[in-house]
């Protein structure tokens, strides 16, 4: 206790450093004689006890005004300043939330502030790219071809039941392909990866800030204690601790190595699930294609490619869905089947396992349409085939881009609308209901006059993996696949200013009080978030240059075009690339099963001769029909080209900003020496007021040495 200044022992220690002392202690009460029966954990785990929580510092309501009452109690103040809905706009009081829900959660709440606002920066490059693909949208060479190609008739998507089109009744998709895949595209794939980098590097001296500002720079973890489960599994052999001295279960190699073969291998029969439900989307769409070409409304006849889409889509999202409650069951019991020894070497392996399950179930139909779809069709005559009967489906005439902004946009919608219903709607239900029950039972005056513990027990649990669910929501589409959706950084901002007093709002009002526990940082989401911004990179590479059509346009701008040899690639340049960019078919050549029901007479009054498609191919009279042009492996080489210089370049500049921007901020590391240096100073002065007084004492006692240092 003379270490530190105590003013008064009752508010020295906040409430929840209180509630986290008396925590340690009940883990470690013996509660019966017997070599096993401690702690509070093996009572709730065996029935003696429902529920063990801190409770809430009274109600967060008040008759009367904080401005003019002042607050009644901490949580009422964290409602008032934090989560009300009336305060979205203002700071975060960090310092409050850590005092009262402790050092974990505030830094929870610390990152997700300081991720909302470094998606300002990237919203409004966004935002900035798409308006400048609706104004210049009049003046795009490509979208005014296809409007006016009134005389190119496009070959059926679809076998059978799928009729020819005019390529000029895909325009709207043109125009609608061109407000995501414009000129600034590339150059706003470059920033998001550059701001991933600057986010987490500025992140790092942010958590510098907070860890100092909070005491956490010199604080490390205590030894864990050992997981009761990994105990009762393994009592029977023990071996002595390194650290403490004491005898420990211990888990053979062999035993823990075969567990992580078994673990491994589910993981990898999780994925092999996801990857069935992708081959069933696939097979709906092919089917659903003709399905819909061949219905009675002339809406959905018209746009079957993009009801077909859209219907997909949602499908995806409600397997998603389904698929997320299986893993969350099937990642709890690999988790435990490997015996992890610590709660955090268990959380470490359950938020891993949870991530890539989850995913890999969000984003691998969102790869397929990014770089399978329309890729491995054939072409007209020679189609390829699904199990030799259905032909796979090709990309919408104006581009596979049309795709991808669907699948994004509305996955995004629909996972933050369902993510914010079941974090807040479905709480806010159970605890109505509840409150319902208790005043059929107890009648208004006799619930209103229920001890506080008893209010906090029929508020709902804090979930139990933690704050995973809370950064998982947070980790999406927001760098993945921005280069085809420049709009994911504006949703991303909007989702996470609601998100904020969303999660405020749940810890004061919904949920009873978490423990409060110690941490430095975010664990291993760090890790998580660098991984993503890798993958980023490499997505955002071949997205541009095999999903968007900017590589073709540009080879044909320099080598095809009108200003081919001369250097430029304006939007003169362009003249002629839609009809360069299309192949020409003889409609005799079609296949059986894949001829049109229509002869197409509709077009010309007399049935067509010649249909075209997207490719690269010779035309049906050549010395070899329908093989590659020159034009097509011009296109391969440069899209190849561009991989490679594009994703070498942006990890270039990653690492570049990554070694020049420092971990520790300038002013933190002269405060850290200047403290490291005071605390110096004063041993110094207490060590020689100390030798000085002993030194007067042994002049007074008469005693005295020679050679004495001062």
């Amino acid at each position: 206790l003379y270490s530190f200044i105590i003013h008064n022992k009752d508010t020295f220690f906040n409430n929840a450093t209180r509630s986290r002392i008396v925590h340690h202690i009940l883990q470690r009460v013996k509660y019966e004689e017997g070599k096993n029966k401690i702690g509070l954990n093996r009572l709730l785990s065996n029935g003696s006890y429902e529920a063990a929580f801190p409770l809430h510092e009274g109600s967060y309501r008040s008759k009367n005004s904080i401005r003019t009452h002042g607050a009644e109690n901490h949580r009422h103040l964290l409602y008032e300043c934090w989560a009300s809905w009336g305060v979205w706009y203002k700071y975060q009081p960090l310092d409050l939330v850590r005092r009262y829900f402790g050092e974990k959660i505030g830094l929870y709440f610390a990152w997700l502030g300081w991720y909302t606002g470094m998606l300002f920066p990237a919203a409004f490059i966004g935002l900035f790219v798409f308006l400048y693909g609706v104004t210049t949208l009049n003046h795009c060479q490509v979208s005014k071809e296809v409007c006016q190609a009134t005389d190119i008739i496009m070959c059926p998507i679809c076998d059978k039941y799928c009729p020819f089109m005019r390529l000029s009744d895909s325009c709207v998709y043109a125009k609608v392909t061109h407000l995501f895949d414009n000129g600034a595209t590339v150059f706003f794939a470059v920033f998001m990866a550059v701001w991933a980098t600057v986010f987490l590097e500025f992140w790092k001296r942010r958590r510098a800030v907070i860890a100092y500002d909070w005491d956490l720079i010199d604080w490390e973890e205590e030894e864990e204690e050992i997981r009761p489960q990994f105990e009762a599994k393994y009592s029977k052999k023990e071996r002595m601790n390194p650290i403490s001295g004491k005898p420990e279960p211990y888990q053979a190699f062999a035993d823990k190595c075969s567990r992580l073969i078994v673990s491994a291998s589910g993981i990898f029969f999780m994925i092999c699930v996801v990857i069935a439900a992708v081959f069933g989307i696939v097979i709906y769409r092919v089917v659903t294609v003709s399905t819909f070409a061949a219905f009675k409304w002339a809406l959905i006849r018209n746009n079957s490619q993009v009801a077909t889409t859209g219907t997909a889509v949602c499908i995806n999202f409600c397997i998603i869905m389904l698929l997320n409650v299986l893993y969350e069951k099937v990642a709890l019991f690999l988790t435990n089947l490997e015996q992890p020894r610590t709660e955090s070497e268990w959380e470490n392996s359950f938020t891993l396992k949870m991530f890539l399950f989850q995913f890999v179930n969000l984003n691998s139909s969102t790869f397929y349409i990014a770089f399978f779809l329309g890729r491995f069709t054939g072409h007209p005559g020679a189609y390829l085939r699904l199990i030799n009967r259905w032909r796979l489906e090709e990309c919408h005439p104006s581009g596979c881009l049309i795709d991808l902004c669907m699948q994004m946009g509305i996955i995004m919608v629909l996972k933050q609308t369902w993510n914010n219903f079941m974090e807040l709607g479905y709480p806010l239900i159970q605890n109505w209901w509840t409150r319902r029950k208790l005043r059929q039972e107890y009648g208004t005056q006799r619930k209103t006059s229920f001890p506080q513990w008893e209010k906090d027990y029929n508020l709902q649990p804090m979930n139990a993996y933690g704050l995973f669910d809370e950064y998982l929501e947070m980790i999406g589409f927001t760098t993945i696949f921005v280069a085809a959706f420049p709009l994911a950084p504006l949703l991303a901002l909007l989702n996470n200013i609601i998100e904020i007093r969303l999660d405020a709002y749940k810890f004061v009002t919904q949920w009873r009080r978490p423990l409060a526990s110690r941490a430095k940082d975010i664990g291993i989401w760090y890790g998580i978030l660098e991984g993503i911004g890798i993958l980023s990179v490499i997505t955002n590479a071949f997205v541009i240059a095999v999903t968007s059509d900017f590589i073709p346009r540009l080879v044909y701008a320099y080598k095809y075009g009108p200003c081919a040899g001369q250097g430029e690639a304006g939007q003169k340049c362009m003249v002629g690339y839609v009809n360069a960019s299309l192949s020409v078919f003889l409609v005799s050549d079609f296949e059986n099963r894949s001829e049109p029901t229509s002869n197409g007479s509709e077009f010309s009054g007399s049935p067509l001769k010649y249909c075209r498609y997207r490719d690269y191919r010779d035309p049906p009279h050549s010395p070899v029909p329908y093989g590659y042009t020159l034009q097509f492996w011009h296109v391969l080489a440069a899209r190849l080209a561009f991989i490679i210089v594009f994703e070498h370049l942006v990890f270039c500049i990653k690492h570049l900003i990554s070694y020049l921007i420092p971990d520790l901020p300038k002013d933190l590391r002269d405060r850290m020496r200047r403290e490291k240096y005071l605390i110096q100073e004063m041993m110094y002065e207490a060590e020689l007021e100390r030798l000085q007084k002993e030194r007067k004492e042994r002049k007074k006692n008469g005693k005295s040495y020679h050679n004495e240092w001062p």
